[in-house]
């Protein structure tokens, strides 16, 4: 007899600066690969562009690096990958992303998606991200949610965190 597998637990780290969270987004990116997508979710000013800003500047060495807020994708070079840094929130309709060339870069390319909920579907092994405000203006809740895939990634990360 088959069982079902659970769904993994999410995964919470606290931050309690904009610096802690840069921190946090440079673990994630040692242990980013070719193919993988970052589904980063919160409200307006959660800090969804300061932790990608924070991926790419590691992974690049780049250090200005504008919100795709009015261009809707930047791209950037890395040493293993093109990283597309995509942000879906002008968009009115699902349609739309189909002429951003995202299905391109789906497990090709490191994707860093802003907005996904404008995806008509993010891809099944995405990492998502939910960045959430904390008790001050400071303070993040970042909630990480996986198909299961990320687990070992994430177990790095953590321990990494606490140590």
């Amino acid at each position: 007899m088959l069982r079902a597998m659970s769904a993994p637990t999410p995964v919470t780290i606290a931050s309690n600066s904009p610096e802690n969270t840069a921190k946090i987004a440079v673990l994630l990116a040692d242990a980013l690969r070719p193919g993988d997508t970052i589904c980063l979710s919160g409200g307006l000013g959660a800090g969804k562009s300061h932790f990608a800003r924070s991926v790419i500047a590691h992974l690049t060495g780049e250090v200005d690096i504008p919100s795709p807020t009015f261009t809707l994708v930047q791209t950037y070079s890395a040493a293993a990958f093109t990283i597309w840094h995509a942000d879906l929130y002008r968009l009115s309709s699902p349609d739309e992303v189909a002429e951003l060339g995202l299905d391109e870069a789906f497990g090709h390319d490191l994707c860093l998606i802003e907005w996904p909920d404008r995806l008509p579907t993010p891809p099944g092994d995405a990492l998502h991200l939910d960045l959430r405000q904390g008790a001050d203006e400071t303070e993040r809740q970042l909630v990480f949610t996986h198909d299961g895939s990320w687990a070992d990634r994430l177990t790095v990360l953590i321990d990494a965190w606490r140590s």
